[in-house]
């Protein structure tokens, strides 16, 4: 009975989205992601261009959500969490690596080239 009961278990795990439906909400979405920022872009929606930026990295930001939820089944519930918290911890790694990257690279192009500022 406990097996029986282990094996059902490790079906909910998986959660809603490993169906056809799943699959076809993660298209659309990913579709729907994909065209409104070649919308923007297209159709010079935004006059300023850094704010059409920091609108297509937010699209493609919430894009990679929807694929990691929806094709590679990743959720808090999955391997008792670690997965998204292994994901969770990648993404601060990446994000201070980059920021400090970015932030000495600035500092070093100020401070090593006066007369060009």
């Amino acid at each position: 009975m406990s097996e029986h009961q282990s094996h059902d278990h490790h079906h909910e795990e998986e959660g809603p989205h490993c169906s056809f439906s799943g699959y076809m909400i993660g298209f659309l979405l990913s579709v729907f992601l994909t065209a409104i920022p070649f919308w923007l872009v297209m159709g010079d929606v935004f006059t300023s261009k850094s704010l059409t930026i920091v609108v297509i990295m937010a699209f493609a930001a919430v894009q990679i959500v929807v694929h990691m939820i929806y094709f590679l089944h990743m959720n808090f519930h999955s391997e008792g969490g670690w997965n998204m918290l292994a994901l969770l911890f990648t993404a601060v790694l990446l994000f201070i690596t980059l920021a400090g990257s970015l932030w000495v690279m600035y500092h070093m192009n100020a401070n090593m080239m006066p007369g060009m500022g």
